[in-house]
């Protein structure tokens, strides 16, 4: 059934491989041929069942919202209340992160956020925050765009830190503790189903923000060098 009604709802795609690397028709086109307006665009990356992408579409009707992720039938709630809502600002894609640069143009992407992501404790490169990413982000992100990190992980919070702090990128803001500081940010405001939970069983939320600046050169470290 989530199947079917993906498939029907028209701010829904889920692209094959073979599309996007023949060209997938709105990369670099977004604004002028889906959303029909020139508003920056904030992408929300392993987005779950979407609530940051729905919840900041509602608030930032003036900006332009996109979440993807792998599975589908997470991703069917908050499609499926974006059509509902009519939300002229959303939209959802089911495909692997990895395939972001067949998705985007050049500095098409004006925010990154990267909510509650898997941890990956045991792959380094699959961590959304790697320096592998941060090579694909650069692809597509405007030059100084942010990048949000959401997280109860505090392994992944801080192996951010320290890949933000190698590559000398630029931080912006951040604490191991969200909501026992004052953040002038949107990153309090919007509570997942999973945070929530996590808050009830005492678990802190880290978040920070960052962005890539012009000495990160893309392509060069894999991953980070270990300690002997």
């Amino acid at each position: 059934m989530q199947f079917a009604e993906n498939n029907e709802n028209p701010i829904f795609f889920q692209p094959f491989y073979t599309e996007l690397v023949a060209g997938f028709p709105l990369k670099g086109k977004w604004k002028q041929d889906f959303f029909k307006n020139n508003h920056p665009i904030v992408v929300e990356l392993g987005c779950g069942k979407g609530e940051y992408t729905v919840g900041l579409a509602r608030k930032y009707p003036e900006r332009n919202f996109i979440g993807i992720d792998l599975k589908g039938s997470r991703m069917w709630r908050g499609a499926t209340d974006a059509r509902e809502e009519n939300l002229k600002n959303v939209a959802f894609i089911r495909c692997k992160i990895e395939q972001i640069q067949h998705l985007f143009g050049p500095d098409e992407i004006a925010e990154i956020w990267l909510t509650f992501s898997d941890p990956q404790p045991k792959r380094e490169r699959r961590r959304l925050s790697s320096p592998r990413f941060l090579n694909l982000y650069r692809e597509v992100l405007k030059p100084h765009g942010m990048i949000h990190i959401k997280t109860d992980s505090l392994a992944l919070f801080d192996y951010t830190l320290e890949v933000i702090d190698f590559f000398n990128l630029p931080l912006h803001y951040s604490t191991h503790d969200l909501y026992a500081t004052d953040c002038k940010c949107d990153a309090p405001d919007i509570q997942t189903f999973y945070e929530k939970t996590y808050l009830a069983q005492g678990i802190k939320i880290n978040y920070a923000q960052f962005s890539l600046n012009e000495d990160y050169h893309h392509n060069t470290i894999e991953r980070l060098p270990k300690d002997d």
